[in-house]
């Protein structure tokens, strides 16, 4: 063992294997970070999603505020509102999710049944065509062919799963709720104590400015979404309406939550619609047009309409965005991906304000967002 302190010193001054040890720090960190919200995922979604809820109805708090209310008054009905319409929603789709839920085994069947005959005509030719180099080979084409379809329908799992899973969803929304009612009516007690912490007047008045302009940029980002989702639940419900498709009010509703996850969710519609399609449908023809149909929706609401209405400031880099979702999908499940994006939205807001985090928000940002940023960060200055 080298005791030597002098080549010790020397090796420090050097420089020697500086860097390595670094970058394997960060690495370790990112893989126990990674692990760390895997593993506590139960506590940190309801605690996350509380938090985005909290900056984003801040801003209403403080409306009530103005007109007189207490922060605990305006907290109960922020947070009671969301309950109600939490609850509304849940009622009017228990009875027509059930039913689907119920069908659910018959429907993969019946799927499977449509598409064998679809590919009917094909699938004659080339058995044709396998009995023809049959012949030729002289083999016997009149032993039974062991292709006998066998309907047998099972108890799904799947019911069952999802009613043993309903008191571990309730509880998260209830800890959620809570967790959200404390936020809002303890005020700016949180902004109050960041301006106690921080150093200097400049650090204090940064801390502020970014956590308003995150409350701002999320409410509006939440706000806009919210609304064309709205628009095109109602488009698509009409749409499944019009073309003959079950349940057309389920389908907007579904539109309309589904939309909040950015790609993911539009596709997980498309296929939705193909498969109700195909199998409520008498043609396939007919279950063509109404996955069509969802899919021209969305893509205009996707490439026209949002970006027109959510502003050059708020749009986001849309690989990034699709690689956010997926690792928070996998991460945290559907819960992960309603929260993706307002995630990135807020971490883009604070990169603005951090010189030393400009290049990871020009990253985040879509192109030509860079101009913009720049002319606010001048405003702000």
């Amino acid at each position: 063992m080298d005791n030597n302190p002098e080549r010790f010193q020397d090796r420090a001054t050097s420089g020697q294997s500086v860097t390595a040890p670094g970058w394997a720090v960060i690495g370790i960190f990112l893989l126990l970070l990674v692990a760390g919200l895997a593993y506590a995922r139960a506590f940190l979604m309801p605690v996350v999603l509380a938090v985005l809820l909290q900056l984003v109805f801040s801003p209403v708090r403080r409306r009530f505020e103005r007109l007189g209310l207490s922060p605990g008054l305006s907290a109960m009905l922020i947070v009671g509102t969301l309950l109600f319409a939490g609850g509304a929603g849940v009622a009017s789709l228990a009875v027509p999710v059930g039913k689907w839920v119920e069908r659910a085994p018959m429907i993969g069947w019946e799927f499977r049944q449509k598409m064998e005959e679809i590919r009917g005509a094909t699938e004659g030719v080339r058995k044709a065509a396998e009995q023809i180099d049959k012949l030729a080979s002289g083999e016997d084409v009149t032993e039974k062919d062991p292709e006998v379809q066998r309907v047998q329908v099972e108890e799904s799992g799947s019911a069952l799963t999802l009613v043993m899973s309903v008191p571990a969803v309730v509880a998260q929304v209830v800890f959620t709720l809570i967790l959200l009612f404390f936020l809002l009516s303890s005020g700016d007690m949180f902004y109050e104590k960041i301006v106690f912490v921080m150093p200097t007047f400049k650090d204090k008045r940064r801390a502020i400015r970014i956590a308003h302009d995150i409350e701002r940029k999320l409410s509006r980002y939440l706000l806009t979404i919210t609304t064309i989702n709205a628009v095109l639940g109602v488009a698509i419900g009409f749409a499944m309406w019009w073309f003959g498709m079950p349940s057309p009010a389920l389908f907007a509703i579904l539109a309309f939550l589904l939309n909040f996850i950015p790609y993911i969710g539009s596709l997980f519609g498309v296929s939705l619609s193909f498969v109700v399609g195909v199998v409520s449908l008498d043609h396939f023809g007919e279950a063509i047009v109404p996955a069509f149909a969802y899919l021209a929706l969305t893509s205009i609401e996707g490439q026209f309409v949002t970006p027109y209405f959510v502003g050059r400031n708020l749009r986001l880099n849309t690989v990034v965005v699709f690689v956010s979702v997926t690792f928070f999908a996998w991460l945290w499940s559907v819960v992960g991906m309603l929260v993706a994006t307002p995630l990135l939205v807020a971490v883009r807001t604070f990169c603005e304000h951090i010189p030393a985090l400009e290049g990871l928000g020009h990253f985040l940002s879509a192109r030509g967002a860079e101009s913009q940023t720049q002319s606010d960060a001048e405003q702000d200055s």
